[in-house]
Formats: structure tokens, C-alpha cells, sequence
């Protein structure tokens, strides 16, 4: 059993890779979410963060108080962005499409 645990734990998620997005000013930006957990982004500000997958969304909780989750969409995905302080299940700040490229 243990072996199992350890190696489902192993398993990659869908989500691990590199994102395509838009920023809240409609500009293209890249989040590259890791297998260990870690997450980035190629913006000016040079985000950083961590990154867990919840039911059929990846959460990024970013070093600037934001949080973006990657949602699956039938057969598409979403990205949905939400400031600091702003509830989850609330109207996101801003949203766009979202596409793995890597």
C-alpha cells in the first residue's frame, strides 16, 4: 500500500507546464506551474508562488497577494484571476482564456 501511496503521489498532473494567459490589461503572460508545487509567472514583477490542484482547477497562490486558477471547461481551459483579499467563489477581477503550450 505504501508503495502505491507513493507512487500515485508521483503521478503528474495535467496542470504541471507552462500556461499562456492574459494579464488584466488583455497582454500575453506565461505561468509555469512544477511538479514540486512551485509556480511562476514571466511578468515584469517576476511573480512567484505555489500551486495546488483543487477538483478540476489548478489554485496559484501568488507572492503578490493574488490568486489565479486554471479551470477546466469541457474542452477548454479558463484562467481566472482574483486580487488580494477577494473571496474565490466571488466575480474574478479579471479572466481570459487559458492554453498549455509546454
Amino acid at each position: 500500500v505504501l508503495a502505491m501511496t507513493a507512487l500515485s503521489s508521483l503521478a503528474a498532473s495535467a496542470f504541471e507546464g507552462v500556461w499562456k494567459v492574459k494579464d488584466t490589461a488583455g497582454h500575453d503572460f506565461e505561468i509555469t506551474l512544477s511538479g514540486d508545487g512551485t509556480a511562476k509567472a514571466n511578468r515584469g514583477e517576476g511573480m512567484v508562488g505555489t500551486w495546488k490542484e483543487e477538483g478540476k482547477s489548478a489554485v496559484i497562490t501568488w507572492n503578490t497577494g493574488w490568486t489565479t486558477k486554471i479551470l477546466k471547461e469541457d474542452d477548454h481551459y479558463k484562467k481566472t484571476a482574483y486580487e488580494k483579499s477577494k473571496p474565490l467563489d466571488g466575480p474574478p477581477t479579471n479572466s481570459s482564456d487559458a492554453a498549455k503550450v509546454k
